[in-house]
Order: structure tokens, then sequence, then C-alpha cells
């Protein structure tokens, strides 16, 4: 079996890093990645691992403590020391450091787009300028730094409109309402006005891993039409009582802005909606909670470009990344 192994801090993963990692998988028959990390470092070892991992499942994964002088001589005994015993035969990289961290080994070295003539990008250049190399990112990266935006309100208040509408215009991803699904697929079973907490307790954790999903295709914001926390809310309606998994759940979740849809038109039915008599009420539910939980939000009404101006504006103001930088 020919082994490979690479090194890096894929600090943050990016395509030459993808790029190289699927070139060495081509050569050898399994394959080692060391991913260095520091405990200062903004972004956890783990979570960088973990970006690895989700791209290349069949690739081994091991975190490494960077603490060594950055010389060939110490970081071939720690791989060796990592490897328990395993002799690499293959030693991928590409940087100058690469042809004596193998040789040390006694391992082969096989370089990768030394020149960055296939994706010309560093790490540096990544954490100093997120914003301008976005595109650079590999997709669990670029879920990971995405800014999160949840359209949420009531029926009828225009929360689908809106959610499309920002999604076209910063031409990125945005998360449909997997509830409504799951209510149009349950509406003709016997009994479906009557409801079970583990159905909103599912809803709220399908609605998490489709947004999870879909923000791999983020450009810079993912734009979500409702979340676990308005699963809350529905949970409150239909039965009449706050339940604790949700709460979990919905605290467990990272939102960076909540735009709040007002009713402030005309009941729309579209075959499907049932609240009308409780549009007010829910509504102010929805600020309640909102404000209990600190969330930073805003509300928008009137005319649909009345409300992307606002939603554009505070959107706007979030797009901003700064520097990736060491921690104190």
């Amino acid at each position: 079996m020919i082994l490979g192994v690479t090194v890096g801090k894929f600090y943050p993963f990016h395509k030459g890093h993808d790029y190289l990692i699927r070139e060495a998988k081509k050569k050898v028959d399994h394959l080692i990645v060391l991913a260095c990390y520091k405990t200062n470092q903004a972004v956890a070892g783990t979570v960088r691992a973990d970006w690895i991992r989700f791209l290349h499942p069949d690739a081994e994964v091991i975190e490494v403590l960077d603490d060594l002088p950055e010389s060939p001589e110490p970081w071939a005994q720690r791989t060796l020391e990592v490897l328990s015993g395993r002799k690499p035969d293959i030693a991928f990289t590409s940087e100058d450091y690469g042809e004596p961290w193998a040789k040390l080994m006694g391992a082969q070295h096989c370089g990768v787009d030394r020149e960055r003539l296939k994706f010309p990008i560093s790490g540096t250049q990544l954490r100093s300028h997120l914003t301008e190399h976005w595109q650079m990112l590999t997709p669990p990266a670029k879920a990971y730094f995405a800014k999160r935006v949840c359209v949420l309100g009531v029926e009828s208040s225009g929360t689908t409109t809106l959610a499309r509408s920002l999604a076209q215009h910063y031409q990125t991803a945005w998360v449909p309402e997997y509830g409504r699904c799951y209510w149009e697929g349950r509406q003709y079973s016997p009994d479906p006005e009557i409801w079970d907490s583990y159905e909103f307790v599912e809803i709220a954790k399908k609605q998490a891993a489709i947004e999870d999903d879909i923000a791999t295709r983020a450009n810079k914001v993912v734009i979500c039409d409702t979340d676990s926390l308005a699963t809350c809310i529905w949970h409150k309606r239909y039965l009449g009582s706050e339940h604790p998994t949700l709460q979990q759940i919905a605290d467990s979740r990272r939102c960076d802005l909540y735009i709040l849809t007002q009713p402030d038109f005309g009941f729309v039915q579209d075959g499907t909606r049932e609240s009308e008599h409780l549009r007010m009420i829910m509504h102010q539910w929805f600020v309640e909670v909102l404000q209990q939980k600190g969330k930073r939000y805003i509300t928008v009404g009137g005319t649909h470009e009345l409300r992307m101006s606002e939603a554009l504006r505070a959107i706007d103001s979030l797009l901003v990344f700064e520097p990736l930088k060491e921690l104190e």
C-alpha cells in the first residue's frame, strides 16, 4: 500500500489546499493530512480539520499542535511520531520545505502547483482580505464564514418574497422553509389539525441541516426563510406552550441578523394558511422572543421596495470581514 502524507494549517481551507489533496489522493492508496493548529488562532484546529473531512472523507485527517520551529527537522520527527510507525512513501507539498521534510522521513517528495498557477491564492492573502478572495474558499469554509440572515414573520407577511429577492440581489444561496413542505405533505393525512411536539423538533432539526448544507454555496451571506426560532413560535401557536428541546436547538444556532416582516397588508390565502385570526398576536410573539433573547433584528414593512431598501442597508453593514488574527 502506498502511503502519502501532507501537512498544513489550512487557515482557512482554500481551493489550492483542496487541489493539493485531490492530486495527492490520485497517487496513493491512503493519504494522511496533518492539520496543524495553534491554540490562539481565531478558527479552532478542530473546525479546520472538519472542513477537510467534509470534502475528503476518504482521507485520514489528524490534528497536530503547531508548537515547533518552522524547520524541516523537528517537523519530520513530529510527523513520524504522529504516524505511529507508519512510514510515508510520498510527501506532498506546495512549499519549499517539502523536499527536505520528505527526505528526512525517507519519503519521496511530490510538489503540487508550487507556482500557484492553478489557484493563485495563499492562506495569508485570505486571512488579510477574505472578502476580496471569497471565491477561493472551499465550500465548508464558505459556510463557516458566511453571515447568516434570517427573514421571519407570520403567515402572509412577505417573508418568502423578501428572502428570494435578497438572495437574488446578493447572488447567493437562500434557504426555503422546510416546515411549509412538511405541512403540505401531511395535510391529507388523518387529523391534520392535530400536531405533536416531535414534529416541530424534527422540523427545526431539518431546517438547520438544510441551512448548513446550502450555506456551502454562500456568496458572503446566506438568506434564510425562517429558522428554528420561528419553529418555537409555531409550536406555541399549535400546542399552546414552549418546548425545551426546541429552545435548545434555537439557542445553538447562529444568526447575524433577523429581518422581521410586518403583516401590514391584507391576508392572502394560498390554500394552506390558517392563522389569519392570530396574525397580530403572533407578530407580537416574534417581537417578544427576539427581544428576550437579545437578537439583532430590524422590522421592515410597507412596499416591497421599501422593505428591500431597509434590508439591504442592514445586511450591507454586516458584510465587513475583519482580518483573521491570532488571539491574545
